[in-house]
């Protein structure tokens, strides 16, 4: 049996979902457009100056990108934070990179994530978006042997130009991502 990329995958993805949803073009079935990893640095950025650098360093040794620091949008007095203050970190993957990730989250990150039973699937949206929430970056390959103590979670985004929930979450299945099993 011969192993499919996800890039493979995704190309063989429309004969199958045209049988279900009857596409008549080809550009009409849901593709990927985009991946996006999120990671929140939160308080850290007030205790210790180098919190930001430690999780921008992370995120581009697990996509292979350089990340941007984001700010808050508003003050919040009771979290002390002003606005602009970096709360978080973004990585946007498109293209080879994008194909490059996922295959590696796919196939190497979640098998070794702790009880993993498989991705919920009210994690799909109503517009045919995949958002997974990760308690720890140590999951990939990259990051397993450094420090422990500095670990953060991260949510990655999967953005597809899927119309709703449905063709989501058919689109997603014939990509092989691993949903529970109801």
């Amino acid at each position: 049996m011969k192993y499919l990329t996800v890039k493979e995958k995704e190309s063989e993805v429309f004969p199958k979902l045209k049988e279900v949803f009857h596409y008549k073009a080809k550009l009409s079935a849901p593709r990927l457009e985009k991946v996006v990893l999120n990671a929140g640095t939160g308080t850290k950025q007030k205790t210790n100056k180098e919190a930001n650098q430690l999780v921008l360093d992370r995120l581009a040794k697990i996509s292979g990108q350089r990340g941007a620091l984001r700010g808050a949008k508003k003050s919040v007095a009771s979290f002390k934070i002003r606005q602009g203050d970096p709360i978080g970190a973004v990585v946007t993957l498109r293209g080879k990179r994008m194909y490059a990730f996922l295959e590696k989250f796919l196939n190497v990150a979640l098998p070794r994530t702790k009880d993993f039973r498989g991705v919920k699937r009210s994690a799909v949206d109503n517009i045919g978006n995949l958002t997974i929430g990760i308690k720890e970056h140590t999951i990939f390959p990259e990051t397993a042997d450094e420090d422990i103590r500095d670990v953060f979670g991260l949510s990655i985004t999967l953005v597809s130009t899927a119309k709703n929930k449905k063709e989501g979450l058919a689109f997603y299945e014939l990509l092989g991502v691993p949903f529970k099993k109801d």
